[in-house]
């Protein structure tokens, strides 16, 4: 055997990282390793140094983490929320329980996936393993507690007694017994080897969150709503201690390895040990900005590791109370978090459907891009493409230039979170909203402060500046509007009378009025020149969402709860036509681009057309299956785009109210425009090719000269509808824009990333510039019509 070579190993370690955490590209698509696998590696990642060339279509690379962060690998194949995550004894497998109505078994080795347990008929919240590992029971909200043999994947008992859902279950230290725990407001015992009801240990006032055995099976703890955790003595039933003092209600209890201690995890934001033996408080740990799911001991009992509402997983220090690490990379509120049975893992399970898998002695996470540092909120480019801002929880406003990837100002004064930015028409000023209650003017060439506008005393809903950019109105829940003048800062008018808070404001297209839409069920018209109000458009009986003006501007449309569109004479106020029909909340209404027509979006899943002149419905465009959110008319009338919360996109012809088209988005988004050759979509998560333009009706030369469709889906970017770039879980969107001029992508992430991906389309093959012209059953799948793999 030659001499020990240290090289080799570090190649070989990295060599097993990336190979888990492109695990299921590897298995979906192969071929993408050399693309987005390697691409997306860290820049220390020696396969990454090894391997990448240059990819010739990707105009500007990505910035990626330094090195291999503290996630290994996540476990993708739950097509619902992941509501936990728990190890086998012996740590070579891992259950994951999902409101998919599913129990699925991992290889925690390779990652893969090697069992689904299925027969529950609702909702799995739990799963855990017997001491032996040969069972798994599940609880649901079906009402049952079920048993699985492991080796087999097949139902072995179902217990039935619970008269509401069941939320937790776990074995007794000798495996004999069953405890779960149900909104029932019990704990119930169950033998194992029979599958009938041994005990009901009945006290709590409130549903019983969680239940679990002392190490020694003498005692159970179980959690409550009614924010306290009680002691049980399983020989008897009878309680034998009650612990107080969370604030909220108490989601779980765990005890130590050593069984001295309980510890409780509560929506109070803490965790709260307590002494079993005196049942007073022994700590709390504070530190989550959001409710707290659940907490575990290490096996040591050294560590508890908590998840919890605001994304992320937590160690703790048991003994000091002092939290020594923390893990980001979730999209969305950790249910629970379990540790290894060697303690050198941690598995947490998310809303955001995934189960991840943490390196716990490194205790942090070690590879997160320098930038925001929290949920990066929206991202918008500049009118001339050269910049784009972002906006963040982390309170901050950032600007960054797309040629070179950098950022190139980090805009801090804000002292709560962003909700959004706007560039002014020419690109010289942005406007960013916070919860603060300001709206601040930013100079994008120095990234400096020119103006905070204050004055409003509530939380700021939305910003827009006036069609030649002199003028920003920013609406607000303390119930007012302000205009502010750009080239000073100075407020200019405080425009009051609303009763309820203000939702949204609109410039006409002449800039001479502003429509402010109120939950004091008004829309209110004002004079921008004088700050007067100019009108007071009642008549809707609830909170009015949105106003648009007509594109002459002689008419106002406001859409509203009362599930009712109502046209108004903007020069006399008078309310001109009652649109009715949507049995739901109307979300958005748009004018036609000749003014004849309405369009309106409901959450009743239509979308329905309104004559102006009239007032009379003309349409009624059924097919979506959850409510629809947003709506734009083709250039030519012809057309109308809707997005739904159903994922999908439809396509309308106006002239005989049809669907001609479906795109299914893998997400919400909101559509922005059509292109003016009228061949794609503009939206919120990038641009989206019409196959039936070019299957008929199109002018087919426009062809040849088509705008190429960057589009970014929860896992893929794809170009023309074509799968063309995967994302790894940590670079997956909680916002994206794209600049279709410049070829160029943004994408932010919840852990505060934001990255730009320039794509050449003159490097591309060629089947990906190829429109797909194919429509197959009136249907637009992404990446299934003239799919090119690579």
């Amino acid at each position: 055997m030659g001499d020990y070579d240290p090289g080799l190993l570090e190649l070989a370690y990295d060599a097993k990282r990336f190979a888990l955490h492109m695990r299921s590209i590897i298995e979906m698509a192969p071929l993408q390793v050399y693309y987005s696998g390697l691409l997306f590696a860290p820049q220390s990642s020696l396969i990454r140094v090894q391997y990448l060339k240059n990819i010739p279509w990707v105009a500007m690379e990505p910035k990626v983490a330094d090195m291999w962060s503290s996630l290994i690998q996540a476990l993708e194949g739950h097509t619902s929320t992941v509501r936990l995550a728990v190890f086998s004894p012996d740590g070579k497998l891992v259950a994951s329980a999902s409101w998919g109505e599913t129990v699925r078994l991992w290889d925690t080795s390779t990652g893969k996936q090697c069992g689904v347990l299925e027969g529950h008929t609702s909702q799995v919240n739990s799963a855990v393993f017997s001491p032996d590992g040969k069972l798994v029971v599940s609880t649901s909200a079906d009402k049952t507690v079920r048993l699985w043999d492991t080796s087999t994947r097949k139902q072995c008992e179902v217990l039935e007694g619970h008269i509401e859902e069941v939320y937790s279950a776990v074995f007794s230290p000798n495996g004999k017994l069953v405890a779960s725990a149900s909104r029932d407001n019990t704990v119930r015992l169950w033998d194992t080897s029979t599958g009938h009801q041994h005990g009901v240990l009945e006290g709590h006032t409130k549903d019983v969150s969680s239940a679990v055995f002392s190490p020694d099976g003498k005692l159970v703890a179980s959690a409550s709503k009614d924010r306290t955790v009680r002691l049980w003595d399983t020989s008897t039933g009878k309680q034998c201690g009650v612990f107080k003092g969370h604030t909220n209600w108490v989601n779980c209890a765990m005890f130590s390895p050593d069984g001295k201690l309980v510890a409780s995890a509560s929506w109070d934001n803490t965790i709260r040990l307590w002494d079993t033996s005196t049942g007073s408080q022994y700590g709390v740990f504070k530190g989550h900005t959001s409710g707290v799911n659940s907490a575990v001991f290490s096996p040591d009992g050294k560590l508890v590791a908590s998840a919890s509402k605001d994304k992320t997983v937590r160690l703790w220090d048991t003994p000091t109370g002092k939290q020594c690490g923390v893990f980001k990379g979730h999209t969305d509120e950790v249910n629970s978090t379990v540790f290894s049975p060697d303690g050198k893992l941690v598995a947490s399970a998310s809303w955001d459907n995934t189960i991840r898998l943490w390196d716990t002695p490194t205790g942090k996470q070690c590879g997160v891009l320098q930038g925001h540092t929290k949920w990066v909120n929206s991202a918008v480019f500049s009118p001339d493409g050269t910049l784009v801002a972002s906006t963040s929880s982390d309170k901050t406003v950032r600007l960054w230039d797309t040629s070179t990837g950098k950022r190139c100002g980090g805009l801090e004064d804000h002292t709560e979170e962003v909700k959004s930015g706007v560039f002014s028409p020419n690109g010289k000023l942005v406007a960013s909203v916070s919860r603060d209650n300001k709206v601040r003017l930013w100079d994008p060439p120095t990234g400096k402060q020119c103006g905070v506008l204050e004055g409003h005393t509530n939380c700021v809903n939305s910003t827009v500046f006036s069609p030649d950019g002199k003028l920003v109105a920013s609406a607000s829940d303390d119930k007012t509007v302000r205009l502010w003048d750009t080239s000073t800062g100075s407020q200019c008018g405080v425009l009051e009378g609303h009763t309820g808070d203000v939702q949204s404001a609109v410039f006409s297209p002449n800039g001479k009025l502003v429509a402010s839409a109120s939950r004091d069920n008004t829309v209110r018209l004002w004079d921008t020149s004088t700050g007067n109000q100019y009108g007071v458009l009642e008549g809707h009986i609830r909170d009015v969402n949105s106003a648009v003006f007509s594109p002459d501007g002689k008419l106002v449309a406001s859409a509203s709860r009362d599930n009712t569109v109502r046209l108004w004479d903007t020069y006399t106020g008078k309310q001109c036509g009652v649109l009715s029909g949507h049995t739901s909340k109307v979300s958005s209404v748009v004018f036609s681009p000749d003014g004849k027509l309405v369009a309106s979006a409901s959450r009743d899943a239509t979308v329905r057309l309104w004559d102006t002149s009239t007032g009379m419905q003309c349409g009624v465009l059924q097919g979506h299956t959850n409510p629809a959110n947003s709506i734009v008319y083709s250039p030519d009338g012809k057309l109308i785009a809707s997005s739904s919360e159903d994922n999908t996109v439809r396509l309308w012809d106006t002239t005989k109210n049809t669907t001609i088209e479906i795109i299914e988005t893998h997400a919400t988004i909101d559509i922005r425009k059509f292109s003016n050759d009228g061949t794609h979509l503009y939206t919120s998560h990038g641009i989206l090719q019409l196959k039936s333009f070019f299957h008929s009706g199109g002018n087919r030369s426009l062809a040849h000269t088509f705008t190429n469709s960057l589009y970014v889906t929860d896992q893929w970017i794809t170009c023309n509808m074509k799968k063309l770039l995967w994302l790894p879980v940590e670079y997956r969107p909680s916002c994206s824009a794209v600049n279709d001029t410049a070829n160029l992508i943004v994408i932010g992430s919840a852990s505060g990333r934001l990255i730009l991906i320039s794509i050449d389309f003159t490097a591309l093959p060629a089947a990906y510039l190829q429109p797909s012209i194919a429509v197959i059953a009136g249907k637009g799948f992404l990446g299934l019509v003239g799919r090119y793999k690579l």
